[in-house]
């Protein structure tokens, strides 16, 4: 049978001798780890910048949002900007920060999941395309020198501590 997993090397290979306590995949599920906050962060991909916008198409109650957008603004992906209507009192508004765009990625990896293992008979309800040409835009593991990884291509060492 043909391996589908990555390859542990170096002082990682014994895995009786370490644990993963400082895993950023763990670091990064403790800030996202609920579906409310990858479905506001969907919207703020989307362009979603409103509270009462993220309530109504995300689904949620107010409260749960007020706790998800607190949680993503202490985490750093969004930010709390003031805005006024005219007439009207001041409000906030969330707008991505650099670390929330780069996050990216991760969701367009999690809709092609969706789309291919939790397929609808219909087919995906949403597909992406690049602007510039159109042709499908798709998440892909590649290496620096720009070739498409597949698991079993994949090293894990430990990371070099200065």
């Amino acid at each position: 049978m043909e391996s589908t997993h990555m390859t542990l090397a170096g002082e990682l290979a014994d895995r009786s001798q370490w644990t993963a306590e400082n895993c950023s995949i763990d670091a990064t599920m403790r800030a996202l780890g609920n579906r409310s906050t990858m479905l506001i962060m969907r919207e703020a991909h989307y362009g979603t910048t409103r509270y009462d916008d993220f309530v109504h198409r995300v689904g949620i109650t107010e409260a749960v949002a007020a706790a998800r957008l607190r949680e993503l603004v202490s985490a750093g992906l969004l930010e709390r900007r003031p805005y006024r209507e005219p007439g009207q009192r001041t409000r906030h508004e969330y707008v991505l920060t650099p670390a929330g765009m780069d996050l990216q990625p991760a969701l367009v990896a999690l809709m092609q999941w969706g789309d291919r293992h939790l397929a609808r008979p219909s087919g995906p309800p949403l597909t992406l395309h690049h602007t510039d040409c159109d042709e499908p835009v798709t998440a892909r593991l590649m290496c620096a020198a720009g070739h498409e990884v597949k698991a079993e291509e994949v090293t894990v060492r430990a990371a070099r501590r200065r």
